[in-house]
């Protein structure tokens, strides 16, 4: 089947190329992003390939239908850019890559933890400048400390296990309790409790109309002064302004961002020699208590394999007729197993 991949960069043309081998597709790749401006280069293309920041609102999923597209493969498990009320109108469907390495988002929501707690980039900066001194570095052990999880899904799951791992009392709030957090420790409390009641507070659950800023001024007002929030799943759950406020005074003590609200026109790409436009993400950077990554937390070998096999075998799957076992449809707006 011919597939038009867009927003496409080395490494996914690398790991879909060596996936197809199995697979056996035509593929065509476009750098650009998919937004209703480029979607004349999908025509013709019964299959079209997005990720997490192209634009499959209305008009452009009409524009992919009109050309002949039947199909919307996802390279990602969230689906909140895309219109599936569109999508379901225009008979395209929809498919994603619901798994692809819960343990790569885990490790990176931790590796930022302990990289806000130790204040690693400040202290890597002194060494390589020859500035020996500790003032400043102080963390805290996360033995003992209470780690929040909002989320316990796949990567949740895995978040539970690294932080009971050292020794951290987990607490946990998600609308289907997971067995295997509750048999790991996990105290299931409710999310105005967890908030007022964690040192630490990191979110792994997807974004819906219900989770717009669900870490809002009210939130933020709620938890422990100077606690730690980290968000590695998606940039609006939390309200950025409002953390910016609650950092300015203390009231949030760090914070670890691997996704932005406002994301799109920034991350992905090389902006080194531009001068970024978007004050609050500039105003974000300011703060030595901040690190912000670009969306780099699924970035690991076996993640970037699993995508690619899965997206094309989805492809494939519809291509001969099968069961789409990754397709969302508009009637739950969740992954069902048809």
């Amino acid at each position: 089947m011919r597939i038009a991949v867009f927003s496409t960069k080395p490494y996914d043309r690398k790991y879909l190329n060596e996936s197809n081998v199995r697979h056996g597709h035509e593929i065509v790749y476009f750098e650009s992003r998919l937004a209703e401006e480029t979607t004349p280069l999908a025509s013709g293309f019964e299959t079209v390939s997005v990720f997490v920041n192209d634009r499959v609102d209305g008009p452009v999923v009409r524009s992919l239908a009109a050309g002949g597209t039947k199909l919307l493969a996802l390279r990602c498990a969230g689906y909140n850019h895309v219109d599936l009320s569109a999508a379901a109108t225009a008979g395209v469907r929809v498919v994603r890559v619901p798994a692809y390495s819960p343990h790569a988002v885990a490790e990176h929501a931790v590796a930022l933890v302990l990289s806000l707690n130790r204040h690693t980039p400040r202290a890597v900066a002194r060494v390589r400048e020859g500035n020996f001194a500790l003032d400043g570095l102080v963390g805290f052990d996360l033995h003992g400390k209470t780690a929040g999880v909002v989320g316990t899904g796949r990567i949740g799951q895995v978040v539970v296990r690294i932080l009971r791992g050292f020794g951290c009392h987990v607490m946990a709030c998600d609308p289907m309790p997971s067995d295997i957090c509750r048999g790991l420790g996990a105290e299931y409390v409710p999310l105005g409790e967890l908030f007022a009641r964690s040192d630490i507070v990191t979110l792994h659950c997807p974004l819906t109309p219900s989770s717009h800023h669900l870490v809002d001024d009210a939130a933020l007002a709620s938890m422990k002064r100077g606690a730690m929030l980290i968000n590695t799943s998606r940039g609006a759950l939390v309200d950025t302004r409002a953390a910016i406020d609650a950092l300015k005074t203390g009231q949030l003590g760090s914070m670890g961002l691997d996704v932005y609200e406002e994301e799109a026109d920034l991350f992905f790409e090389d902006l080194s020699n531009t001068v970024l436009r978007d004050d609050v993400f500039a105003r974000l950077l300011t703060f030595p208590n901040v690190i912000v990554t670009a969306h780099q937390a699924f970035f690991t070998h076996e993640a970037l394999t699993a995508i690619a096999d899965t997206t094309l075998g989805n492809v494939l799957a519809f291509e001969r007729g099968e069961r789409l076992v990754n397709e969302v449809r508009l009637e739950t707006g969740v992954s069902r197993r048809a």
